[in-house]
């Protein structure tokens, strides 16, 4: 796997790791800020019945005419608490308690905020707490100042918020007998709001799921041109841009590579250094885009000239080719030098300076480790170089070999 990819992956892992957060960051907000609204809003609820009771509370009270909605307090002990004004009219004193039990029931008949005073010492039965109301009232008198939270109730959500009530000293008129001093806390208020605002899930979802999508699209676009560039610079820097085969850095890797692999299993490694024949009169006679088009076709020819998948061609230089043959003997390696060297003849590429034929040719020299193992890849070069040398002295167009005794 190619670094690119390896990096291409890594960016892949690491927008998703980051669209993921973002949408559990962006999930966990927007519930923070739900419950924000929900708890401001039922506290706002309850500042305001605070106030109507406090008024309440200092004036000792309010008169209201007695009907069926709003019979006498039978749980208020104080004097003057019904005042008959004409055989039409009776008078009953609401206090606080009495006045915020009535604006829940008419809350209530209309679905919409409901709250319930109550307490853990309740006067009226109807304020007794529920449980979850005693709990909220306990915490209260270890110090906790207010509680919410959302609830279920009939498959819907509400959002439940109490706060404790303290003892005033206008309040001590119908509490002191219950031993209740001015400061401790004598209660509460609960408020049930009904919540519709809801969290659009789906739609964050399936926004960061097109924002991944998008974002992995770009990533993998971005590593595949990355990796084609790469790949392009990689094969730039070892095939020849001109003949499309190795390059002599490639050349010179794989020599060391298969020398090593020869010494190490003790098997032959041949080489072959071939050469145009008179390749810059050629240039000078049809041009270079000519003498282009006439490398081409000679490495082709090589190339298509090695039967094996173990053989190796490359450019050396100029109009120079090396052909790498490992596992091969000598006289096996004459026979693929005199075979490249037949093909390109069978080209009949004109070259009207190339005597006695007038066609392009090539000559050959070939070396061998066979027979010299203890030889340096560097001396197998100069052994093949010098056997091209004999060819091109001997007339060209053939194949030489090296031998130690000449």
């Amino acid at each position: 796997m190619s670094k690119i990819k390896q990096i291409t992956i890594i960016l892949i892992f690491g927008w998703i790791g980051m669209t993921s957060i973002s949408f559990f960051w962006n999930y966990i907000n927007l519930k923070q800020k739900k419950e924000m609204i929900a708890h401001q809003t039922a506290k706002s609820f309850f500042d305001l019945l605070v106030i109507i009771r406090h008024w309440n509370g200092s004036h000792g009270g309010v008169y209201v005419p007695v009907n069926k909605k709003t019979l006498p307090n039978p749980y208020l002990d104080v004097p003057f608490r019904d005042i008959k004004v004409n055989d039409n009219l009776m008078l009953t004193k609401v206090n606080p308690a009495y006045m915020t039990r009535q604006l829940s029931e008419i809350a209530k008949e209309k679905e919409g905020v409901q709250f319930h005073i109550t307490s853990l010492k309740p006067i009226n039965p109807k304020n007794r707490p529920t449980p979850l109301e005693e709990k909220f009232l306990k915490d209260f008198e270890k110090g906790v100042k207010e509680k919410g939270l959302f609830i279920k109730k009939g498959g819907k959500t509400f959002y439940f918020y109490m706060a404790p009530l303290r003892t005033e000293k206008v309040c001590l008129k119908c509490h002191a007998k219950q031993g209740y001093k001015v400061g401790d806390i004598r209660g509460g208020i609960s408020i049930t709001l009904p919540f519709v605002l809801k969290i659009p899930f789906f739609p964050l979802l399936l926004g960061h799921i097109g924002l991944g999508i998008a974002g992995l699209g770009g990533i993998i676009l971005a590593g595949q041109k990355l990796d084609k560039a790469y790949k392009t610079i990689e094969r730039q820097a070892v095939i020849d841009a001109l003949t499309n085969i190795p390059n002599r850095r490639s050349f010179s890797e794989r020599l060391l590579e298969e020398f090593k692999r020869s010494q190490r299993y003790h098997e032959p490694l041949s080489l072959i250094i071939c050469d145009i024949d008179n390749f810059k009169a050629y240039n000078d006679t049809y041009g270079h885009i000519m003498g282009d088009e006439c490398l081409k076709k000679v490495s082709e020819t090589i190339k298509n000239s090695l039967k094996r998948p173990g053989d190796f061609c490359a450019r050396y230089g100029g109009e120079e080719f090396v052909i790498l043959l490992p596992e091969t003997s000598l006289n096996g390696a004459v026979n693929v030098a005199e075979r490249i060297r037949k093909n390109v003849e069978k080209l009949g590429i004109p070259h009207k300076n190339s005597l006695p034929k007038q066609l392009v040719t090539i000559s050959l020299g070939v070396a061998s480790t066979e027979g010299s193992s203890l030889i340096s890849y560097e001396e197998l070069i100069k052994r093949a170089d010098v056997a091209l040398y004999k060819a091109k002295e001997n007339g060209r167009n053939q194949v030489q070999v090296f031998k130690e005794d000449e």
